[in-house]
């Protein structure tokens, strides 16, 4: 026992045999086999044996830094993940370095994209070995981020593709970071701008987008729009700049204005003939008993016009109950929508990503206990779900009604069939590629690919990508 090292949750430790000389693994005692992200996995044969090529983007949210493997194959064997999908993997057996002992290890290769950690190291690859002290982190000595970057040289500086901006205010969201390491992976410059620290200037002859310091940039082949709500009338002036100086907005600023004003986006969708739930819009507390009666009376939900993520949505169970908080928020000089509740809907939604006119993955968002709000942000939990042909068909249709080429489409299913409850033009990837494992930062990158492709096709240019 004495002879074992002790290892925290999360450590530092190194594959030789694989030329990876520091990745960041998640212990993990409850999982029985450990588990590397890999990506362009593909089988061959060598001197009558299997093999297996595959790439490791060793580093979390760093698509520069690539190690480009290759290793006997073991087995392949049908493993279920933490996100409860069963799924073959190719299994190899390699060398595991910790502090100064090297031992071997079997490791399943899979995409980690959407986990926090680049490998799970799991029991049997510590048995004999090692002990886990789960409150602990890092005793085996921890790396800041400049130091693991210094372990990997290539492949950094010479970049080609194209030059695409991240246009939002957190740079540390995990939305944020995976669509700039899907960019780099895919071979493209992208990096991250401050909404708030760019500044516009209209001029007939030369305008432009200067970011701080002076820096003009002008020579953005693309830019991604995830705008705050708070900043959407600033942001939606930029994205609007960018796109009168030839770049590529995914999505362009008047769809985003269109899919910020709610009022607006459900006027749009019930013109394209989409289905909403019923809902009331008023200006005066005379109204009240009306506008509550016009929706079906109560239960009943209100919405803050400005609300975000769940937030400025209550549950009016009772008439009296809808009319304190009707008042309430007309009392503030709050805009309210008044909208029938889905009883059978049972505290459960579903969120379909939309990209370029196709739903690539869907899940189902489920309320906590006691809560009506099925949203992530607010303790929901998702799961992946098979959506049915009607509901597929709703969720592009919403899209393509307010002009995104990237949403989130929400819809909730009632008695009536699907209806749509929102469209969002800044959907979050954490939650929907934890649920569904796949790598939906990746797809709005290669969104971007074939949008400018087709532009450069129309103008009769060769694409650049």
């Amino acid at each position: 026992m004495n002879d074992k090292m002790v290892a925290g949750s999360e450590e530092w430790v190194s594959l030789p045999e694989l030329g990876v000389p520091t990745i960041k693994v998640r212990v993990d005692s409850g999982a029985k086999t450990s588990a590397l992200h890999a990506v362009n996995i593909l089988p061959f044969q060598r001197n009558g044996e299997s093999w297996v090529s595959f790439d490791v983007y060793p580093l979390q949210y760093d698509g520069k830094r690539v190690v480009h493997c290759e290793a006997p194959v073991v087995d392949r064997r049908i493993i279920k993940s933490s996100t409860g999908n069963r799924e073959s993997r190719y299994v190899i057996k390699t060398t595991l370095k910790v502090k100064e002992e090297v031992w071997e290890i079997e490791v399943s290769l899979t995409d980690r994209d959407s986990m926090g950690y680049r490998m799970l190291l799991g029991r049997e690859a510590m048995r004999g070995k090692m002990l886990v002290d789960p409150e602990s982190r890092f005793l085996f000595g921890q790396l800041a981020k400049e130091e693991a970057e210094a372990f990997y040289t290539k492949g950094v500086e010479n970049i080609q593709g194209l030059k695409i901006g991240l246009l939002a205010s957190n740079p540390e969201l995990y939305s944020n970071q995976r669509i700039i390491e899907a960019g780099q992976q895919l071979g493209h410059h992208i990096e991250f701008f401050n909404i708030s620290q760019c500044y516009i200037k209209l001029d007939a002859k030369t305008p432009e987008v200067h970011y701080r310091g002076g820096r003009i940039l002008n020579d953005l082949d693309a830019v991604i729009p995830r705008i705050r709500p708070s900043m959407t009338y600033y942001g939606c002036a930029l994205t609007r700049q960018f796109e009168s100086l030839g770049a590529y907005a995914l999505n362009n600023a008047s769809a985003i204005t269109h899919s910020r004003d709610k009022l607006y986006s459900l006027q749009l969708l019930l013109n394209s003939g989409l289905d909403i739930p019923i809902t009331g819009f008023a200006n005066s507390p005379l109204d009240t008993n009306d506008l509550i009666k016009m929706v079906g009376g109560s239960p009943l939900i209100v919405k803050l016009l400005e609300g975000t993520q769940g937030k400025g949505v209550v549950l009016a169970e009772t008439k009296k109950a809808a009319e304190s908080v009707i008042n309430a928020f007309k009392s503030l000089n709050a805009n309210i929508l008044v909208q029938e509740f889905i009883k059978e809907a049972n505290g459960k939604d579903l969120r379909c990503f939309v990209i370029n006119g196709k739903v690539v993955a869907a899940m189902q968002r489920e309320a906590p206990p006691g809560e009506f709000r099925a949203n992530i942000h607010l303790g929901g939990t998702g799961s992946i779900v098979k959506i049915t042909k009607e509901e597929r068909k709703l969720a592009i249709a919403a899209a393509k009604a307010m002009g995104l080429d990237v949403a989130g489409v929400d819809l909730i299913r009632s008695a009536k069939g699907p209806l749509l409850l929102e469209v969002n033009s800044s959907p979050g990837l954490e939650g929907i590629e934890g649920a569904t494992g796949k790598d939906i930062a990746l797809e709005i990158i290669k969104a971007i690919e074939n949008n400018i492709a087709k532009r450069f096709v129309k103008k009769g240019k060769i694409n650049k990508v």
